[in-house]
């Protein structure tokens, strides 16, 4: 059966690489939420300003319609899904999503954040998402993962809880 999965975690937790490199290892096609943000969101974030729930629910709901496309054949997306409300928005879209939560702690997070050269998101909202990150809850389809690790070794502890079915 297609696997459909969302990497989720805080900005800078690794969502992106992991989940391309997942992608490339199943063999299934890769979206990067970030390119689903409308330029109005991207401005905001670029100012320091954090998004809510208005500015994310047209976002959410392009990642989950992605997913539906996806659900015959697999995919990988990666997605801060911060809130139980907005994975319960893309497994409304496609219910057979698996998340991939990346945890870790801040400090390491806010230092990748800080590092990153050119991207929309700044180091100050770090702790914003932090705050608001509701982890996964025990009747939700996933896993929780040390992000602090080699993106290989994430990789594998995933497939290995896969094949122990999530």
């Amino acid at each position: 059966m297609p696997q459909l999965i969302a990497v989720m975690g805080v900005s800078g937790s690794g969502k992106t690489t992991v989940g391309a490199a997942l992608a490339q290892r199943l063999r299934v096609p890769f979206g990067d939420a970030d390119d689903f943000h409308p330029q109005a969101n991207i401005d905001k974030m670029s100012a320091g300003i954090s998004l809510d729930d208005a500015d994310r629910t047209p976002w959410l709901a392009a990642i989950g319609a992605w997913l539906a496309a996806h659900s015959a054949d697999g995919g990988v997306i990666s997605c801060s899904a911060l809130k139980r409300d907005y994975r319960d928005i893309l497994r409304a879209a496609a219910p057979t999503t698996v998340f991939v939560h990346l945890a870790g702690d801040q400090e390491v997070v806010r230092k990748r954040v800080a590092g990153r050269p050119g991207h929309f998101m700044p180091a100050s909202l770090v702790t914003t998402q932090f705050a608001t990150l509701e982890p996964l809850d025990p009747d939700e389809t996933g896993i929780e993962i040390d992000l602090d690790q080699p993106v290989d070794r994430i990789v594998e502890a995933y497939l290995h809880a896969a094949v122990e079915d999530l």
